[in-house]
């Protein structure tokens, strides 16, 4: 194995002390559109939009009455006492949005808890936070190397790659654009394959998800041993002693590099934060992983790592939580793509990940990775629009951006990229940024801006593949700016290095300038419509209807919804549809038991289509209420066993529910067992006649009761009117004791049959 050249680690950075100059004066921050504040993501006082679905009994027993809004009067749910005694906490109400939606508040707790909750109620169809929205605006982050007419040695032009692109300025990639739609999604992860980087450094400490050092060799890694997971970057110096022999002779003798930092800031610097700099994609998360030391990396290491960060198996290393979703190799070397490379880009695309690579830095064809296919290899330009002299190029880059130059050959220079980085020149020392003097360029920093707005794309559409990443980079590029007076146009790649400025064509730089925001915004123009299906029930009997509505459907911004379908996709003999099945809304008639599956899709004005289904039940039957009674006379005091299991469902459900009320006799009777079993008992109380009803309900959400009169008469008095109630009592004490008149004329009657004369002991 041989180990891949620095050709992209450029000139290394010189270290200083106080590399930024002044702070710029002035307001910065030119945001015009207001923000949520800063308490509402911990707010304990919660606002909930809830909808109550159609058929939820909440509504029958508990409906609001009309109120004046504004001047029209307005009916709907006022439901906050209810649903407080359901959940076990207290909630008010607040306006009533339609018939059977509302909202409701509460304290002690934030919005989205109070949501999940009523979510969970099996009268709530939904429930969703009560946001604010506010007027959009414009963005232009307070960092403060981010704007134009800079001072002292930090470069006059800022990063001026990022901005807007101007006459002058014609490769800036108008981020801003980007940004007023999307800053990137924390759960999109972006993997820098590159020397690791430095934790600590504060546009990139808060940025950072677990990476992992895939440095076989200890004397490359530098670290004191091999693979580990700490992907923090020792630093990469080789000394003159060290290129004279051993394993690093014949590398380049120089500084640390800090190169894995460099690339990292440009995708995901922490942004707005009016510190340093601003990233591409402010809200990606990053993962390093180190594939690069001393003298460059080996491909079986870069490789390992290429596999890891995308979550595939095989590497011998615990596959990460969230698997990179674009991978970054600001890497490479001169050759044609190995079959090795190439199986693993093929490994990654197929696994939904978006590979970038830098093409290189000689003026010749562009190296590996960036040639393999299906890798979006990228070519520097200058900040006119044409192709930086030491960029490689040829039919296999894919696109072209940025990657700084100097254009005085004496003093600061005017258009370098702006980096994270460290003015250590060995280990690390004081986290600090690249200036004009202490300047970045190169192709290694095109790649992050073009990895960084893959990022942004994949949070806008989370369901692009990498193929569409990459034809959408392509077709959203801005064209190149053509002949220019004075400069030759690129030639395709030869054994001779085009060191020079030239200017591109389709056939030696790509498909055209990167445009970050056309390309993000061609993302969200492939985003389909959300298909929304509400019912009016989701279980009926045979010969009901339910509505179907689709009227909340939605599309992208600038979109509408043009056209609906409804569809039976399984369960056609058991329901079909009464109304018309391209409208928005529609009717399912049910006809006989059994489960229904109806398909909605809707088609936008941009001919995108999307779809969704939702299962109903079309039942048997009502279930069927039926009691026993121990007795239907009880006597005041005694109780009366009550028997509900005879209860029986229709075919297909069962019995879920059990509940036992007194209806008429409240004051005569009452339960003194459970009022929600199948059986319970009766206490009778008082002599009446009292009605009780036992109502159950089926597995389908049906009830049906039955009811029975039970009458209580009064207990027996003492003289004995009544027989059975009426009891012995005996005293103990002496030889013996009082006895009753029927006990004396039974022992008579006995004497009499025995033929002997009573004899009664006194």
């Amino acid at each position: 194995m041989s180990l891949l050249r620095r050709s992209l680690l450029l000139p290394a950075l010189l270290a200083a002390a106080g590399l930024l100059g002044a702070a710029v004066s002035g307001e910065q921050n030119k945001l015009i559109s207001r923000k949520a504040p800063s308490a509402d993501a911990s707010s304990t006082s919660a606002r909930v939009i809830v909808k109550y679905r159609n058929n939820a009994s909440v509504l029958s027993t508990g409906r609001a009455t009309a109120q004046s809004v504004g001047s029209s009067t307005a009916a709907g749910p006022q439901l906050a006492s209810t649903m407080g005694a359901r959940l076990g906490f207290t909630l008010s109400d607040g306006r009533p949005i339609s018939g059977n939606s509302q909202v409701l508040m509460a304290s002690g707790m934030s919005s989205q808890v109070l949501a999940d909750k009523l979510a969970a109620d099996s009268d709530v169809e939904w429930a969703v936070v009560d946001q604010r929205r506010f007027a959009l605006g414009t963005y232009t982050p307070n960092d403060p190397l981010y704007a134009d007419n800079q001072t002292s040695t930090t470069p006059v032009a800022g990063q001026w790659y990022l901005r807007a692109p101007t006459t002058s300025i014609k490769s800036a990639i108008d981020v801003e654009t980007a940004w007023a739609t999307t800053q990137g999604s924390s759960s999109v992860v972006v993997a820098v394959l590159d020397t690791g980087i430095i934790k600590a450094h504060p546009d990139l400490s808060s940025k950072l998800v677990s990476g992992y050092d895939f440095i076989s060799d200890s004397t490359v890694a530098n670290d004191g041993g091999g693979r580990d997971s700490d992907p923090s970057d020792p630093g990469d110096w080789v000394t003159t002693a060290e290129s004279a022999s051993g394993t690093l002779q014949g590398c380049d003798v120089g500084d640390s590099s800090w190169h894995g930092t460099q690339t990292a800031s440009l995708i995901g610097a922490a942004t707005n934060n009016g510190v340093g700099m601003a990233g591409v994609a402010p809200n990606v998360m990053i993962m390093p992983v180190r594939v690069l030391g001393k003298c460059g990396g080996y491909d079986s290491d870069i490789q390992a790592g290429m596999r890891w960060a995308a979550g595939l198996s095989g590497t011998g290393v615990t596959a990460p939580t969230t698997p990179a979703k674009v991978i970054n190799m600001s890497l490479g070397s001169s050759g044609s793509c190995s079959v090795a490379y190439q199986t693993v880009v093929s490994e990654l695309t197929a696994a939904g990940v978006v590979v970038v690579a830098a093409a290189g830095n000689d003026g010749l064809a562009v190296g590996t990775p960036a040639n393999c296919s299906g890798v979006v290899g990228v070519v520097g330009l200058r900040h006119s629009g044409t192709k930086v002299g030491f960029s490689d190029l040829g039919s296999a880059a894919t696109i072209a951006a940025p990657a700084g130059n100097c254009v005085n050959s004496s003093g600061t220079c005017v258009y370098p990229i702006i980096t994270a980085t460290n003015t250590g020149t060995t280990s690390p020392s004081t986290n600090t940024y690249s200036d004009g003097s202490n300047y970045a360029v190169g192709t290694s920093f095109s790649a992050p801006l073009v990895s960084g707005t893959a990022a942004l794309m994949m949070s806008a559409n989370t369901s692009l593949t990498p193929g569409e990443v990459t034809s959408l980079l392509k077709s959203s590029a801005t064209a190149f700016p053509g002949a220019e007076t004075g400069v030759a146009a690129c030639q395709t790649p030869s054994g001779t290095a085009q060191t020079s400025e030239c200017y591109c064509t389709t056939s030696t730089c790509g498909a055209g300038m990167l445009n970050t925001g056309a390309a993000v915004n061609a993302a969200v123009a492939l985003v389909a419509p959300t298909p929304v299906l509400t019912a009016s029930a989701t279980t009926v009997l045979p010969g009901e209807t339910i509505t179907l509505d689709a009227s909340s459907s939605t599309s992208p911004s600038g979109r509408a919804i043009a056209s609906y379908l409804w569809q039976i996709t399984s369960g056609s003999s058991y329901a079909a549809f009464s109304g018309g099945t391209t409208s928005a809304t529609t009717t399912l008639l049910a006809s006989a038991a059994g489960t229904v599956t109806v398909q909605l899709t809707v088609t936008d004005s941009a001919g995108l289509s999307a779809s969704t289904t939702k299962s109903f039940t079309v039942a048997a039957g009502k279930p069927t209420a039926s009691f026993t009674a121990s007795t239907t006379t009880p006597v005041v005091g005694a109780t009366v066993t009550l028997d509900g299991s005879a209860s029986k469902a229709a075919t297909g459900a069962s019995i879920t529910g059990y509940l036992w009320d007194i209806t008429s006799g409240t004051s005569l009777a009452s339960f003194s067992g459970s009022a929600t079993a199948a059986t319970t008992t009766l206490s009778a109380t008082a002599a009446g006649s009292v009605v009780v009803r036992l109502t159950v309900t089926d597995s389908n959400g049906y009830t049906s009761s039955s009811s029975q009169t039970l009458t209580v008469s009064a207990s027996s008095s003492s003289s004995g009117s009544d027989a059975s109630t009426t009891s012995t009592s005996s005293s103990s004490g002496g030889g013996g004791g009082a006895f009753s008149a029927l006990w004396a004329l039974g022992l008579l009657a006995l004497t009499l049959l025995l033929g002997r004369k009573p004899r009664v002991q006194r």
